[in-house]
């Protein structure tokens, strides 16, 4: 039978807590730095190389990272046995990004609850306006016709997955769709981030827009219906693009006169 003495004991509650808090400091270095070997990684924070080995074989037994041989300067093998590196998985990036989500809620539910609802709308729309400010230049240069297409690109080279084309029968018009959206899950419980966007689509498009499904309600994609120029845009949920007397203020947001 094991001696007692050597067999490890349980780790109580605070130290459970700070174990874990330990990992995830491991898990971020690794996703901020790229690939990078245990050593450099016990150095950054502190830890012997038994505490990061320990903390490297559970982040692996959890698919949050995994082990790779290290590319040699110039790409060539020398002697001996490659030097290992650890990298994030996709599924470690993606417990990031729900942590960032939880995050972000919190932060909302925070400002709605102190600042009241309509704060969390200025907040969507100053956060949209960064992304109307690059995209406005882009679509002034084109035709009105090409502006639906040249916003998908926009949104693609940003992450979004956009494509778009022409919207289905009667009614006419374009259609643009969004087959990813980085806030759904924040978006799931705060529609003013979704409302905020399509106001910003519908100034830089020039016409009424109306958004007919979104990723945060459970459809599979963000469609976004588009007006035909000349066409009122009768529908209530439509959003009409802002006067042409508008202008951005030095902070982002819209000055009418």
């Amino acid at each position: 039978m094991p001696d007692a003495a050597n067999v490890p004991r349980p780790l109580t509650g605070p130290e459970r807590g700070a174990e874990t808090g330990t990992r995830a400091r491991v898990a971020r270095l690794i996703l901020e730095q790229g690939p990078i070997t245990a050593s450099a990684l016990g150095e950054r924070l502190g830890l012997t190389p038994a505490a990061i080995r320990r903390h490297l074989d559970n982040l692996t037994g959890e698919g949050m990272v995994e082990a790779r041989d290290a590319r040699p300067p110039g790409g060539r093998r020398g002697r001996g046995r490659p030097a290992r590196v650890f990298a994030i998985t996709e599924a470690g990036r993606d417990a990031f990004v729900h942590a960032y989500d939880d995050l972000a809620t919190s932060a909302l539910r925070f400002l709605a609850e102190t600042a009241g609802p309509e704060a969390v709308g200025e907040f969507a729309r100053s956060q949209v306006a960064d992304l109307e400010r690059r995209y406005e230049p882009l679509l002034d240069a084109v035709p009105p016709e090409q502006r639906v297409r040249l916003l998908a690109e926009a949104l693609s080279n940003d992450g979004y997955a956009a494509t778009a084309g022409r919207a289905p029968a009667p009614g006419g018009g374009d259609q643009l769709c969004q087959h990813h959206c980085p806030v759904a899950h924040v978006a799931a419980e705060f529609p003013q981030l979704c409302e905020a966007e399509i106001e910003a689509f519908a100034r830089l498009l020039g016409t009424p827009v109306r958004r007919l499904a979104t990723i945060a309600h459970g459809d599979g994609v963000c469609t976004t219906h588009v007006t035909p120029r000349g066409d009122d845009g009768a529908g209530g949920d439509d959003h009409a693009p802002a006067p042409t007397s508008a202008r951005r203020t030095a902070g982002g947001g819209l000055q009418h006169h």
